[in-house]
């Protein structure tokens, strides 16, 4: 059975200057430019959500998370960016994450709960499986 209720989720941005832009979602507001750039956002997504994930499923599996650490790493060729050539992609070149768990469970355990977090995160099903994308121009 499939549950197709869809949480839906629509923000704002307003350009504040060209390297930053303030950002509504309805219930708040942050400043992407301000003290990282849209990339590192990016990147930070992908913990948080980790995180959150990582959470759930093991309040889930019955598993007390004393510490977690979260860590993601990628490589990004701005020459695109730039307007120049490159053979690279504009966007991130692969994504490697590390976690690091202290929790009372055992390596089987362990293992369940990071394959049933990598099953469930949405962030980063989105990086791994291509979700389609329509941007339009709206002429003011």
């Amino acid at each position: 059975m499939s549950d197709t209720t869809l949480s839906t989720y629509e923000l704002t941005g307003t350009r504040i200057s060209p390297k930053r832009m303030e950002v509504d979602t309805g219930d708040a507001t942050f400043v992407i430019g301000k003290d990282v750039n849209p990339v590192e956002y990016f990147l930070g997504s992908i913990l948080g959500c980790l995180n959150s994930t990582t959470t759930m499923v093991a309040r889930d599996m019955g598993i007390d998370i004393d510490e977690l650490e979260v860590t993601v790493e990628g490589g990004v060729n701005y020459a695109r960016y730039r307007g120049e050539e490159s053979d690279d992609r504009p966007g991130l070149q692969g994504v490697e994450v590390t976690m690091s768990v202290d929790a009372a469970a055992d390596e089987e355990e362990l293992e369940a709960l990071l394959a049933a977090v990598e099953e469930r995160c949405p962030v980063t099903d989105n990086v791994e499986n291509e979700t389609g994308i329509d941007v339009s121009l709206d002429v003011q």
